[in-house]
């Protein structure tokens, strides 16, 4: 490796750690700034902070199931380019069956991605976990009533779609990523990110 390429990757990897201080940073600056907000935003982080250790190993084995036994092939197939508008109401199922927080759906976001999957595929499943989720259904029956759900239901699922293939078409548009169901080495396009 040379010089330059060490150089490189170190900084790759300082950069999660620098936008953790920076954020650590703002946090005591606003905690400074605002001393009767200091028991309530602590209180706040440490909550957020439990409850990602308490999900995230979940989390990470769920990604080497999903690794392991989903091939690139199968996802290609089914949310790839080529599934059409059938891998995008696969997308919408697939984000409304889960429960949990959205920071859950982004670690098997960019390995669809890296598996081949279309961005708007991507882009709908996110936007079905994070508005369309089956208990969620139930509960809002019960408190707005079943017009009210369905009537919502069916425009979250008519706008998620069409928002999906935009934001895919600006993505392409410059030059993020590869073509739909592309490898994204070509496009520039890091999943990891």
């Amino acid at each position: 490796m040379t010089d330059r390429a060490g150089k490189n990757a170190k900084g790759e990897l300082l950069k999660p750690w620098a936008s953790l201080a920076g954020i650590v940073a703002l946090a005591a600056a606003l905690m400074l700034i605002f001393p009767d907000r200091r028991a309530v935003a602590a209180a706040t982080t440490w909550d957020y902070l439990r409850e990602m250790v308490l999900i995230l190993p979940a989390v990470m084995v769920m990604m080497g199931l999903f690794s392991a036994f989903v091939s690139r092939e199968q996802v290609a197939r089914y949310l790839g380019a080529a599934s059409g508008i059938k891998g995008l109401l696969l997308a919408v199922l697939l984000g409304s069956l889960p429960t949990g927080p959205l920071y859950v759906a982004f670690p098997l976001a960019a390995a669809l991605l890296k598996k081949g999957a279309r961005v708007s595929s991507v882009i709908v499943f996110l936007s079905a976990w994070a508005c369309i989720k089956i208990p969620q259904e139930m509960v809002e029956i019960q408190f707005l009533g079943l017009k009210f759900m369905a009537l919502r239901l069916l425009l979250t699922i008519a706008f998620v779609i069409p928002m999906g293939i935009l934001i895919e078409r600006l993505v392409v548009v410059r030059g993020n990523r590869a073509p739909a169901g592309g490898t994204g080495e070509e496009g520039g396009f890091d999943a990891s990110v």
